[in-house]
C-alpha cells in the first residue's frame, strides 16, 4: 500500500467513494453513523484501515490489548456476552468492538474481513487467524507465533501457540499516513455521516450517539463519563460494587431497567437515562455529574457539589475528558 504513494492512496480512496455510493456497505460493518464505523467499512473495501485526519486510528496492538482484557473468560458456545462467556468468534468480535470496529459474528465471516495476509511470516499482532476449511475457529495473533483464543467448551480465553497453519490470515487494521486521507467527511456517502455534535474516535461511539439522541443529552458528555468511570472497560467492577463501563450500582441499574450492567448497550442506555434525569432536575452539568457520582439526594442535601473527596475530584475529571472530546 505504501508503494502507491500519497497521491495513489488518495486516488484509490476516490474510487472507493464512488463504489460506496453505488453499493451497500461491506459485510464486515453494520450501517452506522460514526466516522469510526465508516473507516471500518472503507477498510474492508480497500484492505486497509484509514486513519482520522491528524491522528492515527486503532492499531493491531490495540486489538491485542483489548483481547487480553478477556483472559480467563470461560468458553461458552454461542455467547458474545463477556459476563456470561465467549466463544472464539465472540472474543474476536468483542475485541474489535471495544475499539469501535464492527466485525461479523461468525468465524467463517470473520475469515473474510479486512484483507488477506499471505503467510505467517507476514502476520502482525492484531491479525485474525482462521483455521480449517470450512472455517470453524478463529483467534487473534499476538506475534512470536502466539495467539489469544477461546479454544473449546470447558476451557477459557487464553494465550496459545499457533498450533497449525491457519487457513486464512486477515488484517482489518493497517497504519496509513494521515496525510493520505483528506477530509473524511467529504468521503462519507449519504447515510454514513456522523451526526451533528456526535462523538467519534472512541470505543462504543455509536452507542453513545444513539443513547444520547434518545435521551436528549450530549453524546460527548456520555462518552466522557464512560472514560472517567471505567476507561471504556465493560467488565470494570469497583470496590463499592459498581459494575460495567458506566459503573452502575446494582440497585441503580435495576431502577433504570438495566438487566446486565456488563452489557455495553444496556449500560450506556441506562447511564444516558440517568444523566438525562439529573440534567433536567439540576439544570447544571456539574451538578448532574455530582449526582451521577454521589446521588441526587446528596446534591440536594449540600445544595451543590457534595464535600466528598471522590465527588470533588470526579466532576472536574469528567469536565476535562469532555473538553478533550470537544464538548
Amino acid at each position: 500500500m505504501t508503494s502507491m504513494g500519497v497521491n495513489g492512496v488518495i486516488s484509490r480512496v476516490a474510487e472507493i467513494k464512488e463504489q460506496l455510493g453505488l453499493n451497500p456497505p461491506p459485510p464486515a460493518t453494520v450501517g452506522s453513523a460514526s466516522g469510526t464505523k465508516f473507516a471500518s467499512a472503507l477498510a474492508d473495501a480497500t484492505g486497509a484501515g484509514i486513519a482520522q485526519p491528524g491522528k492515527s486510528g486503532p492499531s493491531g496492538a490495540d486489538v491485542v490489548a483489548a483481547a487480553k482484557k478477556y483472559l480467563g473468560t470461560p468458553y461458552v458456545f454461542g455467547s458474545d456476552t463477556p459476563s456470561k462467556g465467549l466463544d472464539c468468534s465472540g472474543l474476536v468480535q468483542q475485541a474489535y468492538e471495544d475499539l469501535g470496529v464492527d466485525l461479523p459474528r461468525n468465524s467463517w465471516q470473520q475469515a473474510k474481513a479486512g484483507r488477506p495476509v499471505g503467510s505467517m511470516s507476514d502476520a502482525k499482532p492484531g491479525d485474525i487467524l482462521a483455521f480449517n476449511s470450512p472455517v470453524d475457529h478463529v483467534a487473534i495473533y499476538l506475534g512470536d507465533n502466539k495467539m489469544i483464543a477461546a479454544p473449546k467448551p470447558g476451557d477459557h480465553v487464553k494465550i496459545q501457540s499457533v498450533y497449525e497453519k491457519p487457513s486464512h490470515i486477515r488484517r482489518v487494521l493497517d497504519d496509513i499516513p494521515a496525510a493520505a486521507v483528506q477530509d473524511m467527511s467529504a468521503l462519507r456517502p449519504a447515510g454514513l455521516r456522523a451526526p451533528a455534535g456526535g462523538v467519534t474516535g472512541v470505543p462504543y461511539a455509536d452507542l453513545f450517539n444513539q443513547a444520547a439522541s434518545r435521551h436528549g443529552i450530549s453524546p460527548k458528555l456520555l462518552a466522557a463519563v464512560a472514560k472517567v468511570e471505567s476507561g471504556y472497560n465493560p467488565q470494570a467492577v469497583s470496590k463499592a460494587g459498581a459494575q460495567g463501563m458506566m459503573q452502575l450500582m446494582p440497585a441503580t441499574a435495576r431502577g433504570l431497567g438495566v438487566k446486565d450492567a456488563f452489557d455495553p448497550a444496556q449500560a450506556v442506555e441506562g447511564a444516558a437515562k440517568l444523566l438525562s434525569q439529573h440534567l433536567k432536575e439540576f439544570k447544571s452539568v456539574p451538578l448532574a455529574l455530582a449526582a451521577y457520582n454521589a446521588g441526587g439526594g446528596a446534591v440536594h442535601k449540600y445544595d451543590g457539589i457534595p464535600p466528598f473527596a471522590e465527588t470533588q475530584a470526579y466532576v472536574p475529571k469528567v469536565q476535562k475528558a469532555l473538553a478533550a472530546l470537544g464538548g
